[in-house]
């Protein structure tokens, strides 16, 4: 069967981390995974991102399918629990907020901290990233941004292998997000808001 070109979007994924590791500055991309999603809820009231675009939950369905990385059991009930989803959206945009707030510091004038942090805790030393060529507010959130997008990556991966391959979809933020716009959007006729599928998310 003839696959659509959205559906090879996971190699946009990989091209942007490996950019990231070339040249720390191109963690500015990312913005581009956050402002689409938003952007095409708020337009079209539906989740056609997330079922057709996201470049993430077609390598994790790739891992964990096709190369059989997954254990494929369904994830336990609180991680699709609303509780569940909206306080791990609320925890990301507060470390979201603070790392707006590092990034407001070095524009101030406080020193670029060359580090990114994974998993919120470990700071890895990214000295060797040459950031001379712009301003060092540029750089810190280039820093801070990565750090987030590697965090969620590694958080996907470690879903896709314990459970079903795409169950971080269960839980992500940015999922979440485009679910609660659908709603407001639609209102009780959107309650599903053309979400991704049980299959794919691995809801029981």
């Amino acid at each position: 069967m003839k696959k659509n070109w959205y559906e090879f979007l996971w190699i946009v994924e990989l091209i942007y981390f490996i950019l990231g590791l070339c040249n720390i500055l191109f963690a500015w991309l990312g913005m581009v995974f956050f402002t689409i999603p938003l952007l095409a809820a708020i337009m079209g009231g539906n989740k056609i991102y997330c079922n057709h675009f996201c470049g993430r939950g077609q390598l994790l369905g790739l891992l964990g399918g096709r190369w059989k990385l997954s254990r494929n059991v369904p994830p336990p009930k609180f991680l699709r629990s609303r509780w569940f989803r909206y306080g791990f959206l609320a925890f990301f945009m507060t470390m979201f907020s603070l790392m707006l707030f590092s990034t407001y510091k070095v524009f101030a004038g406080a020193p670029l901290k060359e580090a990114v942090t994974l998993l919120w805790v470990f700071k890895l030393p990214w000295q060797w990233a040459d950031v001379s060529m712009t301003a060092p507010w540029v750089a810190q959130f280039a820093f801070g941004f990565f750090g987030v997008m590697l965090t969620s990556t590694i958080l996907g991966l470690g879903t896709m292998v314990l459970f079903r391959p795409r169950s971080w979809c269960v839980y992500c933020p940015m999922g979440t997000m485009t679910q609660g716009i659908c709603r407001l959007k639609l209102g009780k006729e959107g309650t599903d808001c053309g979400r991704t599928s049980k299959k794919d998310s691995g809801a029981a």
